[in-house]
């Protein structure tokens, strides 16, 4: 309002100030200005025809046809002097409207600049009022073009889409469900990790049913005021009811789904009165059964009881991360834009990629794209898809930091008894790389990548696991010696223990302690894995805790060092191979311990990275 009162303002102003420059100009046009002395002169001399009086204003025309004007002072003998000259007068009354009206406006302006003021505050005031009646309107946002998304660009979840299959075929015909009393669920719970397309699955539902799709977070509903939230979620359903049939997506339904009577504000938490509105729009007395409700979450633990009930989320869809079969479908789907060369293939980098998701697999991808780009390159290539595993799985290398050779030794003989651990323990995951270059928060790594996709594992690989990853601190202590070791062990220290401690309490790995669960989990996610805390327990069963942690530790640091004293030979000739190579791929460390020297190019990475702590490896 403000910024068009101003450009009318303007437009009045700049028309008034043309009308004022060029009114009674009209009859002046192609005439000469003359001094009125000399006027007087040319009248005399019989030199003017006739003249055009208006005020003080004299328009005339010489008798040799020039035109020309002056302004004549106050001379009341000067038409008597016209007339005896025989110059022919005419009187006109004088036009005084553009300064009339230029009067007026100035005159007037203050009083319109006032009604002006007093409109744009009105205005911003009647617009405050608009916002504070609409802070309870519903935030979801209607999401057009979702034909464009269908089940050909979701892959790697077949049994998700099937599920989903009932609700696409009640959107395009509800009649085909209600002709035999058939109710479908009013609400479809999709759970799985991060990235493994839950949103992307609602939005090919709303595709292929072609109809409206609305999306909202759980997070939008929660607001610091009382009652937003519960507004909001009543805004929402009468959106959705207007569209129906429809669908209506909540991610992150956590936010405002966990269980009642935990907070501090009991019954009248903001969060609650949100989720009881919430509750009682999805199955209350109101028949809203054209409106299907999908929410993804991660955490269905800690969802209250009555949200899962049936006639609510009724129906829950689990999205695990894909195996095999399913990498390689995403993949292909990820790769349709980029040119890729003919030595990729698709198989092999799905079964090295074992617990990807989809997202990450969309990152391998893009990361490959990238790094071609950065060398020209008009295809990607295989190697440029193994050194984006490698980047996503261990960081990106480091090149500025230096190593000397004191410290590059050291890493050398730290990663090569972890890889001389990997390859003679009971049961483990076949070596993928081995390196003493910096990557990412690890300064030197072996990598190992499971042939196969594993759901468990037995008590076997976990102890295998422990005696891989006292493997490093067992290489530094018989090499350098008990006062030589570093603090670069930290890490596996730390995992080890966790491990331990997992298998004690949560697990049942342990003879003395039995079957029993001594941790609960916190719901609580720390660098990707769950948070578990050790619950109410005994003194002796605590001390009892710590003794089989510490068995299990010491046991495994015991057969590390075991296994590193009966395979020296090998321990030596590896850790003298990454001193000169710095990183060995699992074939060459094969063909390395057989006897055969690795064959090597000229490119071979040199390393100039400072060692300033171990990694822990790979499983």
């Amino acid at each position: 309002m403000g910024k068009n009162f101003l450009i009318w303002l303007g437009v009045f102003l700049a028309v008034s100030i043309v009308a004022s420059l060029w009114s009674g100009d009209v009859s002046r046009v192609g005439a000469e200005r003359m001094a009125f002395s000399e006027f007087m002169d040319k009248v005399e001399h019989k030199q003017v025809s006739e003249v055009v009086i208006s005020g003080a204003s004299i328009n005339g025309v010489g008798t040799d046809g020039t035109k020309f004007y002056t302004y004549a002072p106050y001379d009341p003998t000067m038409v008597e002097n016209l007339r005896n000259n025989n110059v022919k007068v005419t009187a006109i009354p004088e036009d005084n409207t553009g300064d009339n009206l230029w009067g007026v406006f100035v005159s007037w302006f203050p009083m319109l600049l006032l009604i002006g003021v007093w409109v744009f505050f009105m205005r911003q005031a009647n617009m405050g009022n608009n916002k504070a009646m609409s802070f309870g309107k519903s935030r979801a946002r209607l999401i057009e073009n979702t034909k464009k998304v269908t089940f050909d660009d979701v892959a790697g979840a077949d049994e998700a889409k099937q599920e989903l299959e009932e609700i696409i075929d009640f959107l395009r015909d509800p009649a085909k469900f209600q002709r035999l009393g058939g109710k479908i669920p009013r609400g479809v719970l999709m759970v799985g990790p991060p990235g493994t397309g839950k949103t992307l699955l609602a939005r090919a539902v709303a595709g292929e049913a072609d109809v409206p799709f609305f999306s909202i977070s759980g997070s939008d509903f929660v607001e610091m005021f009382v009652g937003v939230g519960a507004s909001r979620v009543r805004d929402m359903f009468v959106q959705a009811k207007k569209n129906a049939p429809c669908l209506l997506f909540i991610d992150e339904i956590d936010a405002v789904g966990r269980h009642r009577g935990a907070g501090l504000g009991g019954g009248n938490d903001e969060r609650e009165q949100t989720l009881n509105q919430l509750l009682v729009e999805m199955d209350g007395f109101e028949d809203k059964e054209n409106v299907i409700v999908i929410a993804a979450t991660n955490r269905p633990d800690v969802l209250d009881p009555a949200l899962l009930r049936p006639g609510r989320f009724d129906r829950q869809v689990t999205v695990t991360n894909p195996d095999k079969k399913g990498r390689e479908e995403i993949l292909k789907v990820h790769v349709k834009k980029v040119p890729l060369a003919k030595d990729v293939n698709l198989s092999v980098i799905a079964r090295g990629t074992p617990g990807f998701s989809g997202a990450d697999l969309a990152n391998l991808v893009n990361e490959a794209a990238l790094l071609a780009a950065r060398k020209n390159k008009t295809k990607v290539t295989s190697k440029d898809f193994d050194e984006a595993k490698d980047k996503v799985l261990m960081g990106a290398e480091r090149k500025s930091m230096a190593m000397d050779d004191d410290e590059k030794k050291l890493t050398a003989y730290h990663e090569a008894g972890h890889a001389i651990c990997s390859l003679f323990v009971e049961e483990t995951d076949p070596i993928h790389k081995a390196t003493i270059i910096p990557r990412g928060r690890a300064l030197g790594m072996v990598q190992q990548l499971p042939e196969k996709d594993h759901y468990s594992y037995s008590k076997t690989k976990m102890l295998s696991r422990l005696i891989i990853m006292m493997g490093g601190r067992v290489a530094e202590e018989m090499k350098f010696g008990e006062q030589r070791i570093t603090s670069g062990a930290s890490s596996d220290i730390a995992a080890a223990t966790n491990l331990a401690r997992s298998m004690v309490t949560e697990w049942g790995m342990s003879e003395k302690l039995g079957p029993i669960l001594y941790a609960e989990n916190t719901g609580e996610v720390f660098l990707g894995k769950s948070v578990t805390q050790s619950r109410n327990m005994s003194e002796e069963t605590a001390k009892l805790v710590d003794a089989e942690i510490k068995r299990l530790v010491t046991e495994a640091y015991d057969d590390a060092k075991k296994l590193l004293g009966e395979h020296q030979e090998d321990w030596e000739k590896l850790a003298k191979a990454l001193i000169e190579y710095e990183t060995l791929s699992g074939e060459e460390i094969k063909d390395l311990l057989d006897g055969k020297e690795p064959e090597r190019g000229s490119d071979a990475p040199v390393a100039e990275e400072k060692r300033v702590q171990s990694s822990i490896p790979e499983i």
